[in-house]
């Protein structure tokens, strides 16, 4: 077996192993991977993609890529065809997440990698990670099964007005992500919450992008204080198949808590997919943010899979 600079395959080398995750992301998570396959495979056409491919004969069947964002590195995926029933897949993971690490650490300007990979079990992949420094933050993965039966009717507080979410609350909404954030476990993950145009930059990914489904307006939405009519939280939500949802974002300024606001946030999501037909609706959540966890295990919210998020401060 050989790792490879990715960087020397077309897409054609990787469609058979992109086609398998495909199957494996619809199996575990009923997400529809085939968008962010595609898009892939093009970065991989184009020669822009930066990561590894584990080759035997001439045969890809594992991979990982990572992409650069300024003065950190992201790890996009790694991946090995049919490692769920290949004994030695673990070993190609491993040799693979060691390449990437070892190229991103050691990449100039580089001074933050970070890592969630949502298809891994926590702790499978976590030694390559922890023995270069990284901190590991376990995360969990929940689904709603989506019924009339499912919606706990609840009303907002008078002086909040839940509405749909529109493009004029972009500014408003990462003004509002980056307040909500502040100290938090999760900004701890993802650095983009510490600014404004971080903020923005995260916004315009789950809305033009299509790595967390396919951004659904009609189910997204967002609180605003009737008096001064000023937004004070917002969830937003994909589809990532054409029956299942996905929150991308829920969050509620720090002085408006305790008020129920992200429950009727939640609550007017379930409400619109439910009438759309959804069948199922899933969120991420850091394991450490026990408030969260506990709201959306008393919604019925169960958890599917615990995964890890990784960080490495340079």
């Amino acid at each position: 077996m050989e790792i490879l600079d990715l960087r020397h395959f077309s897409s054609a080398d990787l469609r058979p192993l992109l086609d398998d995750e495909t199957q494996l992301w619809s199996r575990l998570l009923s997400w529809d991977y085939s968008g962010s396959a595609d898009m892939i495979l093009r970065y991989v056409d184009a020669k822009i993609l930066p990561g590894y491919a584990a080759v035997e004969r001439g045969r890809v069947f594992g991979y990982s890529f990572f992409v650069y964002e300024g003065s950190k590195g992201v790890i996009g995926d790694l991946y090995v065809l049919n490692g769920s029933r290949l004994p030695d897949s673990r070993p190609v993971e491993l040799r693979l997440l060691t390449h990437v690490i070892e190229t991103l650490q050691q990449s100039p300007g580089i001074h933050r990698v970070e890592a969630q990979l949502l298809a891994h079990d926590a702790n499978v992949v976590s030694r390559p990670f922890l023995d270069t420094g990284f901190q590991r933050h376990p995360r969990l993965f929940m689904v709603l099964a989506l019924s009339q039966s499912s919606q706990e009717k609840i009303s907002p507080h008078p002086e909040v007005e839940i509405r749909p979410w529109t493009e004029a609350d972009y500014q408003p909404s990462a003004a509002v992500i980056t307040a909500a954030y502040r100290g938090h476990v999760d900004a701890q993950i993802n650095d983009q919450y510490h600014t404004l145009s971080g903020s923005l930059r995260f916004l315009n990914n789950i809305v033009r992008f299509p790595g967390c489904g396919v951004f659904d307006l009609e189910s997204s939405f967002v609180a605003a204080d009737r008096r001064t009519h000023g937004l004070i939280g917002l969830i937003l939500c994909s589809r990532v198949r054409n029956d299942v949802g996905h929150v991308t974002q829920i969050c509620v300024l720090p002085e408006y808590r305790s008020r129920h606001i992200g429950q009727s946030l939640l609550a007017a999501t379930v409400g619109n997919l439910v009438k759309r037909k959804f069948s199922m609706l899933s969120l991420t959540v850091t394991e450490a943010n026990a408030g969260a966890v506990a709201l959306y295990r008393r919604l019925n919210f169960d958890t599917k899979r615990i995964f890890d998020a990784f960080v490495w401060e340079g």
